[in-house]
């Protein structure tokens, strides 16, 4: 018995040492899931939809909702813009810009949690990004009135 003691103390030194911690997953092979910023579950994430009529009249509500990738940042991933009715979108942006998603997840399912809120965005932030998504100067220099929209800001987000 005082030899499996021996043997097992340095494994549990070891574990204290590291803090018994283990590193968030990036990906969940088993159900093809990748992981960014703080891990979230998939579970009741609603629709665009359901998040614009919870949103009524609000300013802004704590969420987690699912839509469509159409388009992402091809400078670092630190933004994309998620599917919205009527051929509109909802630019997402990552809390406190501590992590970013890859730059190929244009068309994919996107699962977000954060906080939503209606915002003016400036002509000088859209043509910014507008440049970041590689879009012609063209494009770029047609860009001349605010936006009024969603956006988002994640902590975590799940890419299927």
């Amino acid at each position: 018995m005082k030899y499996l003691f021996l043997f097992l103390l340095p494994i549990g030194i070891a574990i204290t040492a590291c803090g018994g911690k283990t590193e968030k997953p990036v990906e969940n092979a088993l159900e093809g899931l990748a992981f960014f910023g703080d891990t979230i579950s998939p579970d009741n994430a609603m629709t665009v939809e359901q998040m614009i009529a919870l949103m009524g009249d609000k300013d802004s509500a704590n969420i987690k909702v699912t839509s469509s990738v159409v388009d992402v940042c091809q400078k670092k991933g630190c933004w994309m813009d998620l599917a919205m009715p009527n051929d509109d979108y909802m630019t997402v942006k990552f809390k406190d810009y501590e992590f970013f998603v890859p730059k190929d997840i244009t068309g994919k399912t996107a699962i977000v949690e954060g906080i939503v809120r209606k915002e003016i965005e400036s002509v000088e932030w859209l043509k910014h990004k507008a440049e970041d998504a590689g879009q012609s100067q063209e494009v770029i220099d047609a860009i001349t009135e605010n936006k009024t929209s969603f956006t988002f800001e994640a902590s975590g987000v799940i890419i299927k």
